[in-house]
């Protein structure tokens, strides 16, 4: 069965489906969403660059503002040939909804807009605001995505206040787990200098795999923080490490590592690197290191957003969500740097990027809900930023 129901948010997340919008295409989703938004009085702005659509859609100029974040870009497809449909044929069967981007994230977007429908239709005096910040670069190198609108958001001086952004954070059931932060990440390429030499004169060369093992050795066994009440320990992993030319008789001349730290707040980025130089310099390696900062941690405690995105979880499902900062980045690492409350929920998250990526087609309308009901608890005088 590949046609949608009569369900608005199945409708609409139907028609996102449909759009091959991979990385950092937007394929038009975009444009369908502003064609909905406008007509509730959202004014509708695209900012564009490096190829990067985005879409930053405001109603009302009052406080608080609350954001409903998401991307309209997905990963490649794979093999289509080991798809049991086509990956952007949106398709019903056995009572799921199959597509690429049906976890990752476009049923959530389709649930932000039809929420906004409902609410404003019954409330389009509402207090406060409501925005969407929705970008084509999520699932890349996010240069010209999310981190660009905020700088433009910031730069005239537009305050955000409270924010969710619609990454499938469900694990089990729909509503079991809220991200209420994320680790950062930070990512080392290092290049340890040796000499070049034949194996059967090693006293004429220098081996660098032989000089950086004690080093490595102590890097992954390093403790770097205990973590703390909301996030895990820091952790260390060597991704890619290469040496030598492929023969066996050259003891090679220089040794390539790739490391990554996934850190939490009770570590900086700026001291794991200190810490990381101090230990290659003791162990008196010749090297050149070079850092890539994917993101800093970001943390919203329990407060005004979390008690209204878990309240409406337990109402819309009975089910009493769990606070976790497990998992990847995501885009909220660029907004919490402007919201002071940020936080993560959408569907369940168990095929994503996956072949034959899908989600329980009756998880769309609770999700609609749960945003809707959020909408409803916040924008009423009460509603403290």
């Amino acid at each position: 069965m590949s046609a949608p129901g009569d369900n608005a948010v199945l409708t609409l997340a139907s028609e996102l489906l449909a759009r091959a919008s991979v990385t950092p295409d937007d394929a038009g989703c975009q444009a369908l969403l502003a064609s909905r938004l406008a007509p509730l009085g959202f004014s509708i702005e695209t900012i564009s660059a490096g190829g990067v659509t985005n879409l930053w859609a405001r109603r009302g100029s009052a406080r608080p503002l609350l954001v409903f974040a998401g991307h309209t870009d997905v990963v490649p497809t794979g093999p289509e040939a080991a798809w049991d449909s086509p990956p952007f044929t949106p398709t019903l069967r056995d009572g799921r909804l199959y597509a690429r981007g049906a976890a990752d994230m476009k049923s959530a977007i389709a649930a932000f807009v039809v929420a906004c429908e409902e609410f404003i239709q019954t409330r389009p005096d509402h207090d406060g605001a409501i925005a969407l910040l929705i970008t084509s670069d999520e699932e890349g190198p996010a240069l010209h995505g999310t981190r660009l609108v905020c700088e433009h958001l910031q730069a005239r001086g537009e305050q955000l206040d409270f924010c969710i952004v619609g990454e499938p954070t469900s694990g089990q059931t729909l509503g079991d787990t809220i991200k209420n932060g994320r680790r950062g990440s930070l990512t080392g390429r290092l290049r340890v200098i040796g000499k070049q030499g034949h194996v059967a004169y090693p006293h004429l060369a220098r081996n660098p795999v032989h000089l950086a093992a004690a080093a490595l050795a102590e890097l992954a066994g390093t403790e770097w923080d205990q973590g703390n009440a909301f996030f895990p320990p820091t952790t260390f992993q060597v991704s890619n490490i290469h040496a030598g030319t492929g023969a066996t008789n050259v003891v090679p001349g220089e040794l390539q590592v790739v490391f990554n730290f996934r850190f939490s707040s009770a570590s900086t980025a700026e001291g794991l690197k200190t810490q990381v130089h101090a230990l290659l310099d003791r162990h008196g390696l010749d090297y050149e290191l070079a850092w890539e900062l994917g993101g800093e941690p970001f943390l919203t405690e329990p407060g005004t957003l979390t008690a209204a995105v878990t309240d409406a979880i337990a109402l819309e499902t009975g089910i009493t969500a769990e606070l976790s900062t497990t998992g990847g980045t995501s885009d909220g690492r660029f907004i919490a740097r402007i919201c002071p409350q940020v936080l993560e929920f959408g569907p369940i998250n168990a095929t994503i990027h996956q072949v034959n990526e899908n989600i329980p087609a009756d998880s769309l309308e609770p999700l609609k809900n749960i945003y809707r009901r959020t909408l409803e608890t916040l924008l009423h005088p009460t509603a403290q930023a």
